[in-house]
């Protein structure tokens, strides 16, 4: 039933256009890939013309469970659904209860009045339209991966950007911390945008996962190597890559190892030179395979310019 509501609830929000591009999470032809590339498109243009900018990043304390019943259901009624579908969702997130269990002991059981069931097929539909209306008032550029958001603007002496005094910043009556990389839905970004730092934590855990299976695969048949490489090593190399494919030589070298020692764990290729193996494998160097971008993504002229790409 949820499935059939969440079908409903999804066309007519389409048709009305009403979850903002800002939104990238669990959204339609959206992901961390668009995320990434449509917000940084934004704040490198800001950063070329050099000006100075800020990045904030929030993420918000129990997200899920936090959302208010009653204010979600206005919302609903706002964005234009039909009275038996939100009499029907009210229904459905009502009289629901929750206790703690902990070795055998139980507490009482307390109603839940806020939050959307997490796990379930309405919950992040519902949670998408609770969360639209952020950027109300807020002059900037800002983008959404579910409830993890940032925040980027040109302002006179901030964080990107050269001849920058580092001021600090505060929300309300919090201090925001200060870093000089950060964590962006999986891809460390560092003040000087340069992708060295997220080239180097790539390389160094495909290589950690390398020599688990070295240590704990006693095979090293083509047939047992290969899958295990392209299954549990590849996705790290290959995740979100048409963002922070680095233009450095010693970069684009370090994730180069990753595949020329997997490569040469293969009985049988040891004694083969590098590219021999790649033929023998029909395998890409990691150059031409960072650089084999689907074109549906259409990636800025000017990063190919800068030498990001």
């Amino acid at each position: 039933m949820e499935r059939v509501l969440k079908e409903s609830i999804l066309k007519d929000l389409e048709e009305r256009k009403v979850i903002r591009n800002s939104q990238h999470g669990f959204t339609k032809g959206q992901s961390c890939l668009t995320n990434l590339i449509a917000f940084y498109d934004e704040i490198t243009g800001s950063v070329d013309e050099g000006k100075a900018v800020n990045m904030l990043f929030l993420d918000f304390s129990k997200a899920f469970d936090t959302v208010s019943h009653s204010i979600l259901a206005s919302k609903l009624k706002k964005y234009g659904l039909d009275e038996w579908t939100i009499r029907w969702i009210e229904s459905w997130l009502d009289c629901r209860a929750q206790r703690v269990v902990i070795n055998g002991s139980m507490s009482s059981w307390q109603l839940v009045s806020s939050g959307v069931p997490q796990g379930s097929v309405l919950g992040l539909v519902l949670f998408n339209i609770f969360i639209n209306d952020l950027e109300d008032g807020v002059d900037c550029t800002l983008s959404k991966f579910a409830d993890d958001t940032k925040l980027g603007g040109e302002v006179n002496t901030l964080h990107l950007g050269r001849k920058n005094p580092m001021h600090r910043y505060r929300l309300g009556t919090e201090w925001l911390g200060s870093n000089s990389a950060e964590k962006d839905l999986g891809v460390t970004v560092d003040e000087k945008l340069d992708m060295s730092q997220q080239c180097a934590l790539v390389a160094k855990k495909a290589n950690g996962i390398l020599g688990c299976i070295s240590r704990g695969i006693a095979s090293r048949s083509r047939d047992r190597i290969v899958p295990l490489y392209s299954t549990v090593v590849r996705p790290h190399l290959e995740y979100c890559v048409q963002f922070w494919a680095s233009h450095y030589k010693k970069d684009v070298e370090k994730l180069e190892r990753v595949q020329r020692r997997a490569t040469k764990m293969i009985r049988g290729l040891e004694h083969m030179s590098y590219e021999e193996r790649l033929r023998e494998l029909g395998m890409f160097t990691e150059e031409k395979n960072e650089r084999g971008f689907d074109s549906c993504f259409q990636l800025p002229e000017r990063w190919f310019q800068r030498g990001w790409l």
